[in-house]
């Protein structure tokens, strides 16, 4: 009941997405480990109740995306996370921390996995814009902090080694190709999806979470 509550907040705080995720892949089996790491996320949020995302009216109309994998993070399975932040000028407006179907057999392939996932809810925001007449000034960009995924996005050159990828290659290639997103590469410093696929000492925490742009809002 608890963590079922915990995802609905998610749904509204970045901060506590991945912790959230790793939660719930417990909930069938729960220990008392993880309702002590469920009561640090309550008193996390109690210390944090007047933070939260500023949605600004003025925000340019603007997409751009942090993407991130955390290669093989789960110790159990050694099953990549997923994690995206998407915003919309200087608000973040989605984001996701989940993980992949199957074991990512390279750091690459799991970020490019992550790539196409953010590639494909850009697509569909996109489309929502455009539905609304809202038109964008310049071609909405993936930031990824992996070199090698960022060159296979670029790269017309398809390797044998990566033909299990095949559907994702085909997906960003082709998004990329029409001028519909492009794939830029971030260091690995100010890639802010970190947070949200794996946990994190809690000076990083803090300053990505203020990077994200969850803080202390002003009263109402």
């Amino acid at each position: 009941m608890v963590i079922g509550s915990l995802q609905y907040l998610a749904f509204t705080l970045p901060d506590i997405a991945y912790a959230v995720n790793r939660l719930s892949q417990f909930m069938h089996r729960p220990t008392d480990i993880h309702w002590q790491a469920t009561k640090r996320i309550l008193r996390y949020l109690a210390g944090t109740a007047s933070h939260g995302i500023l949605l600004c009216s003025n925000s340019p109309p603007s997409l751009h995306a942090f993407s991130d994998a955390d290669w093989a993070g789960d110790n159990d399975d050694f099953v990549s996370t997923n994690a995206y932040i998407l915003y919309l000028g200087t608000s973040p407006i989605a984001w996701s921390s989940k993980k992949q179907k199957g074991v990512a057999r390279s750091s690459t392939e799991a970020e490019y996995r992550a790539v196409a996932n953010t590639a494909s809810e850009i697509r569909w925001v996109c489309s929502l814009l455009t539905e609304l007449g809202v038109t964008l000034p310049k071609t909405p960009v993936i930031y990824c902090d992996n070199v090698g995924a960022t060159y296979l996005s670029a790269n017309p050159v398809f390797h044998s080694r990566m033909k299990h990828l095949t559907l994702d290659y085909h997906f960003i290639r082709d998004n990329v190709n029409a001028g519909a997103l492009r794939v830029c590469h971030i260091s690995t410093h100010d890639q802010l999806a970190d947070a949200l696929t794996k946990p994190l000492p809690r000076q990083r925490f803090i300053e990505l979470s203020n990077k994200i742009g969850v803080r202390k809002l002003p009263p109402s």
